[in-house]
């Protein structure tokens, strides 16, 4: 706290909107978008890296959440004041830092796997200021950001070689210990005895994110199935049918995502719903709009 209270005495406006703009890069969002333009654009396997850090980071990140309970630092202390503009993304518990995780493993993921050394600096940097901004912002304290950091840099490493390397002969395997750790954080929230003084509306997201992550990952596991075995989409293209191909590709996914909430809530319920409407999302962006690209490449071709 008295990091953050350090933090709290140089706020300028200027710097304010600064961090407010630059904390973003933590956001699900922006992992959606970087996720996407690396398994469509760039590479499947850097894609599939990218995706398994995010993704056992995140489960590890919430069930942290739920098992310590931590509150936010405007909590813990009642005389720090947060910066109000944050508080509306800083929902749930403190600790570890959820945008921290993200930005660290994705960041970090791509600079541990490209060669490009001005790629590589930029994400250290992104994924140093990042976590940065939570502090300043006030949302979050040194151990929640220390503790996520080291979570995903480990991931980054851990992860790599089993991704990257063997010809992804583990890939499929990491699936299958994605999906548990899945079920078993899904299970985590539904049945655990939590303590009466637990904050319902934590609990409330904690069991959203369950039902996310589960139907995101089975989806995973039927993209990777139809990929290998069938579709074997390229990831090359002229550079601006690649835009075309992320522009439109951004536009289905986000519309699938959000056009099909109010249906599947309605006919499945809102949690059971949430895992379909995820699971949906993923098999659109990597099955039904990768069907496209063999038609990219041919207007690349015609317009050379």
């Amino acid at each position: 706290m008295e990091f953050l209270y350090w933090l709290e005495g140089i706020r300028i406006p200027v710097l304010n909107e600064l961090m407010l703009f630059i904390t973003q890069f933590g956001d699900e969002s922006a992992f959606l978008i970087i996720a996407l333009v690396m398994f469509w654009c760039v590479d499947k396997r850097r894609g599939y890296y990218l995706l398994t850090v995010g993704f056992v980071g995140t489960i590890i990140n919430q069930f942290m959440k739920l098992w310590f309970r931590v509150p936010r630092p405007w909590f813990l202390d009642e005389n720090f004041s947060v910066l109000e503009q944050a508080k509306e993304g800083a929902g749930g518990y403190s600790f570890p830092s959820g945008h921290t995780q993200s930005s660290v493993g994705t960041f970090g993921s791509i600079a541990y796997s490209t060669k490009n050394k001005i790629l590589q600096i930029a994400c250290i940097i992104l994924a140093i200021i990042v976590p940065f901004s939570r502090m300043y912002l006030g949302v979050h304290t040194p151990l929640d950001v220390l503790t996520a950091a080291a979570i995903a840099v480990a991931l980054i490493v851990l992860l790599r070689p089993l991704v990257m390397g063997h010809d992804g002969k583990y890939i499929p395997y990491l699936l299958a210990v994605m999906t548990v750790l899945a079920v078993g954080y899904l299970l985590f929230v539904e049945l655990y005895p939590f303590p009466d003084d637990i904050n319902l509306s934590n609990l409330a997201s904690g069991k959203e994110n369950a039902y996310t992550l589960l139907g995101a990952v089975l989806g995973m596991i039927v993209v990777y199935a139809v990929d290998t075995k069938w579709l074997n989409f390229r990831t090359n293209g002229v550079w601006w049918t690649q835009i075309l191909k992320v522009a439109g590709g951004l536009v289905l996914v986000l519309a699938v995502r959000g056009g099909t909430k109010e249906l599947l809530n309605s006919a499945l319920g809102e949690l059971a719903g949430r895992a379909v409407r995820y699971f949906l999302t993923v098999i659109t962006a990597g099955i039904v709009w990768p069907l496209t690209f063999t038609w990219f490449e041919l207007l690349g071709c015609s317009k050379k």
